[in-house]
């Protein structure tokens, strides 16, 4: 059958075997991927036709520089021929492309004789990976700069999740083993080592999203659909993303297997979606189409949206979590009239004993002046003291921006008088955050803080869609020259 194949491969590719695989790069500093995941190709079945026409659509209408496919690819007999079929899409569009295996790949087509197949096709930039690690094509695909095409801007780690096991005490799935995570890691210190200690920008590939996923979708804060429960993941957590916290390279996860859910959501910094399921013969209800992400040379930064034939969907961006319809059905807040050249932030301190932040106001007032940054350092008390801090920050763009504090206890912060975060009462150290749409310019920031008893903190930071998240320091705060303008 093999032999077979590679038989019409050179009769319809007659250089396919001397091709050169080209190098991936950024193109004006960009790079553009085309997520397909869950083609679920049926060889025999008319509906392949509405699966090209989806996948030709979005090649058309993005142009992306690389497609990646995130498993359950070809789900039937006779499988060598549907793998040729889906191959030869790619190949006569001139995309690079690469695959992951699914949990239903394998059930029809060795995975070796897989990878032998995709390999002799001259536009597949994967690997069939190294053997002595679990699963088939685990391989990492740099994407180099946009000018020298020397330096490597970017990482795409594609990782086999793999499939079954045989214990079903720990659900039905398998998962991601240790030495695949080893092999990640060695990879990543790798490619940090070679960037003068600096971590590389990337994003991971698989199937079988992780135990994770559960969490990021308990947090509410999606973008996108969640139409099922995240019930098909393995039930072992084999300490895959705790690697990408160590590593700190990895921005942001893609997964597919579950087809009525295409959300994107932020877990701990990283990113975790789910493609838009492809194939016209998979199961669910969502309209046919890719996930679509742009990463930027240089930057730890990516966009991501879903594109199908009619066009694209609601776009998600990373760092900020922040997302095209919050940008355009928000109202903007208006820049103050003011202006300053001095740093730092006016406070007063108080004593007292409070169990809400309202309860400030009945306590004694006993220090006023200016520190270089909000800080509940200089303290006199150890227990049952409170800060009011006012300054003005410097927003660099018009967008939409997303502050937090994390206290203990309580704390609020206001944006030109409005409620931005609220972390009020009492409780050990925790984290809120909240979102506002602000114009270019200075805009007063007030914050409040009590302490209560047995420890306290205070941390207060923002991001936005081309701002890291970070405290607030010394240089985003400033004085008014008027400091009676501060309420």
């Amino acid at each position: 059958m093999k032999k077979k194949i590679l038989f019409l491969l050179m009769c319809i590719f007659p250089t396919l075997l001397i091709a050169q695989k080209s190098l991936l790069h950024f193109r004006n500093s960009k790079f553009v991927i085309a997520q397909f995941t869950d083609l679920h190709w049926t060889p025999t079945s008319p509906k392949c036709s509405e699966t090209t026409a989806t996948i030709r659509a979005v090649l058309e209408s993005e142009k992306p520089d690389l497609a990646v496919l995130t498993g359950d690819v070809v789900t039937d007999t006779p499988a060598g021929e549907g793998w040729m079929a889906v191959a030869t899409l790619f190949n006569e569009a001139e995309i690079p492309f690469v695959v992951v295996m699914g949990n239903h790949d394998a059930e029809y087509m060795e995975k070796d004789a897989i990878y032998d197949l995709l390999l002799k096709f001259p536009f597949y930039v994967g690997q069939k990976g190294p053997e002595n690690i679990t699963g088939c094509g685990n391989c990492v695909l740099p994407i180099y700069d946009s000018k020298e095409k020397e330096q490597i801007e970017a990482l795409l780690y594609c990782i086999d999740s793999n499939d079954y096991q045989p214990n079903k005490f720990y659900g039905p799935y398998d998962w991601i083993h240790f030495d695949q995570i080893a092999w990640y890691r060695e990879q990543s210190t790798s490619f940090t080592a070679r960037n003068n200690g600096h971590p590389v920008p990337s994003l991971a590939f698989f199937h079988i999203p992780l135990v994770e996923y559960d969490q990021v979708a308990s947090q509410a804060k999606l973008v996108g659909n969640k139409l099922e429960e995240e019930a098909h993941y393995s039930k072992v957590n084999a300490g895959l993303f705790s690697s990408f916290l160590d590593k700190k390279d990895v921005m942001g996860v893609f997964a597919g297997h579950d087809h009525d859910n295409d959300y994107i959501g932020m877990h701990m910094g990283i990113a975790l979606g789910y493609g838009r399921v492809t194939g016209a013969d998979a199961y669910g209800s969502l309209t046919r189409g890719a996930r679509m992400i742009q990463l930027y040379e240089g930057e730890s930064k990516f966009d991501s949206w879903v594109a199908t034939s009619s066009g694209r969907e609601v776009a998600y961006y990373y760092p900020s979590g922040m997302n095209s319809d919050e940008e355009q059905n928000l109202s903007y807040q208006q820049a103050l009239d003011v202006s300053s050249d001095r740093h730092g932030v006016a406070y007063t301190y108080y004593e007292g004993n409070c169990k809400r932040v309202s309860d400030i106001a009945f306590c004694n007032r006993l220090q006023e002046g200016v520190m270089p940054t909000i800080s509940i350092k200089e303290a006199i008390a150890k227990d049952h003291f409170a800060y009011q801090f006012r300054s003005l920050i410097q927003i660099p763009e018009r967008g939409v921006y997303n502050f937090y504090t994390f206290s203990d206890d309580g704390s609020m912060l206001y944006i030109d008088g409005q409620v931005v975060v609220d972390n009020d009462g009492g409780h050990s150290g925790s984290r809120a955050d909240g979102k506002i749409a602000l114009e270019k310019g200075f805009h007063e920031l007030c914050v409040s803080y009590f302490e209560d008893y047995m420890g306290q903190e205070l941390e207060v930071g923002y991001s936005g869609r081309n701002v890291l998240e970070t405290s607030l320091t010394e240089n985003l705060l400033f004085l008014p020259t008027d400091e009676s303008n501060l309420k």
